[in-house]
């Protein structure tokens, strides 16, 4: 049977009151540094930023775009990810919940005999029930209660870590941002690294011809004796090479063929794309905007100072744990030692009421080191967000300047192969009328292929720091 029984709390209060009028400790505080330039690489920009442009109107490419919604929905990372985010809502509702009273509803039965010669005993086996009828020896415990204890939030402990775990649960958001942002660089770098090496093998494919032809006239030339078999030889080497090359090139297709298909989450199968003059393809225009315009368009950074909310939030947390903490605790219900008397009212209702302050008065080493932990993670989050911000306007001005010294290196190697697919039709001429060694008809033809190739690979550069500059502006998870 539950008996009302009164608690004398002065003992207790006066000591709680002592221990909240004991120093807690500071929390180390420190302003974030993240003033920023006024523009990129000294120069001033307008707001116009192409990280607001959705990623199917930044590429134009129908099967790039394709490839990038199949990487969205199978990609392994990103699904982790998004498990990560069911996490964090899972714990938001734990620390939500703990705000509110517990409430159970409960019952239970039993049986007891105590001794005749104790004091309940004695009292039991004189006490009358109903006239001539006593307590029953063997006596059953009958109850069905509701229970309920609710910690008063006086120093906003809970509301705190409530809102720290929802904190959470937007940076695990951001976080999923991140991940789309950088899964549609790669999918898109490696989309056009594929397109390049196409347009590399059938260049190399154009220079077996040429090579195939200047084996003919050398051979030609030798059954006239107007060439040695030395030549012949050193022709018939450098076309092997060429030939050579192309199964290395196969190789790099197929590699990248099989890393793409890992991103988009499936087994190989051919990735389709469009056979064009990829040396005619332009990349896209990126508008920068302004450098402070990163702290809200870059997942990352959003996620960083998020986490940074959070870790000061943890800290005041456990700060509260050094103060008293206010409980209060509740039931309500029917107890009988038979059945049939639980419906007799008010006779059968039981019901207790008590509350509870405490706090920590000896050893608190455990609630400092978690201050001083929380403390320390506060500031790590603080230095983290610092170097993510940094970080982000290092990566747009790096690849501005890579966009503008690339843009200058192709022209150049542009002018390159023109003087170099001339000279292979004036080493040809002056080969067949012996004016000219067959090593410099050679070299032309291995100067010229070298630096075709090398101008296909400055193109695909350009695609891929125009592709990294978006990316660093915080474009592609919209």
């Amino acid at each position: 049977m539950f008996k009302i029984k009164s608690y004398l709390y002065l003992t207790i209060v006066g000591s709680c009151l002592a221990i909240s009028g004991c120093k807690v400790p500071d929390i180390t505080q420190r302003k974030e540094n993240t003033n920023m330039p006024s523009g990129y690489n000294n120069l001033n920009s307008d707001t116009s930023n192409a990280m607001a442009l959705n990623w199917r109107t930044f590429f134009k490419d129908k099967n790039l775009i394709a490839l990038i919604d199949t990487a969205v929905i199978n990609n392994q990372e990103l699904n982790i990810t998004l498990q990560e985010i069911e996490i964090a809502r899972s714990e938001m509702m734990i620390r939500r919940g703990a705000i509110f009273p517990f409430v159970k509803l409960g019952g239970a039965t039993g049986v007891e005999k105590v001794g005749t010669y104790t004091s309940q005993g004695a009292g039991d086996a004189s006490a009358d029930i109903t006239p001539g009828h006593k307590v029953p020896e063997m006596l059953g415990d009958f109850k069905g209660i509701a229970m309920a204890t609710w910690e008063v939030d006086i120093w906003k402990k809970l509301r705190n870590a409530n809102k720290a775990a929802v904190t959470r649960y937007l940076s695990s958001v951001a976080g999923k941002n991140f991940v789309i942002t950088n899964l549609v660089s790669e999918v898109a770098k490696s989309y056009y690294e594929l397109v390049a090496l196409d347009y590399q093998l059938a260049i190399v494919k154009q220079n077996i011809e040429l090579q195939q032809n200047a084996l003919q006239i050398v051979n030609a030339q030798k059954e006239a004796s107007r060439a040695t078999a030395l030549a012949v030889q050193k022709f018939e080497a450098e076309l092997y090479k060429s030939e050579s090359m192309q199964f290395e090139i196969g190789q790099q297709i197929k590699v990248t063929e099989n890393n793409l298909n890992f991103i988009l989450g499936r087994y190989p199968q051919p990735i389709v794309r469009d056979t064009v003059n990829f040396l005619k393809m332009t990349p896209a225009l990126v508008n920068t905007g302004i450098p402070s315009q990163l702290l809200t368009n870059r997942p990352d950074v959003i996620q960083a100072e998020l986490e940074l909310k959070a870790a000061k939030l943890d800290v005041m947390v456990a700060r509260a744990e050094f103060l008293p903490s206010f409980g209060i605790s509740a039931i309500l219900g029917l107890q009988a030692f038979k059945p049939s008397y639980l419906l007799k009212l008010p006779e059968s209702i039981a019901f207790a009421l008590a509350g509870d302050l405490a706090g920590p008065l000896i050893n608190k080493q455990a609630i400092k080191a978690e201050f001083y932990a929380a403390n320390a993670r506060q500031l790590q989050a603080m230095y983290n967000y610092e170097r993510t911000v940094l970080n982000g306007y290092l990566e747009v001005s790096t690849q501005l300047s890579s966009i503008s010294n690339l843009e200058k290196s192709y022209d150049l190697k542009s002018k390159q192969v023109n003087t170099l697919m001339q000279s292979i039709l004036v080493a040809n001429d002056l080969f067949k009328f012996a004016r000219a060694d067959y090593l410099e008809v050679l070299m032309t033809q291995r100067d010229a292929l070298e630096s075709r190739l090398e101008l296909v690979e400055t193109k695909k550069e350009q695609f891929t720091a125009s592709i990294k500059l978006y990316t660093a502006l915080g474009g592609g998870w919209k």
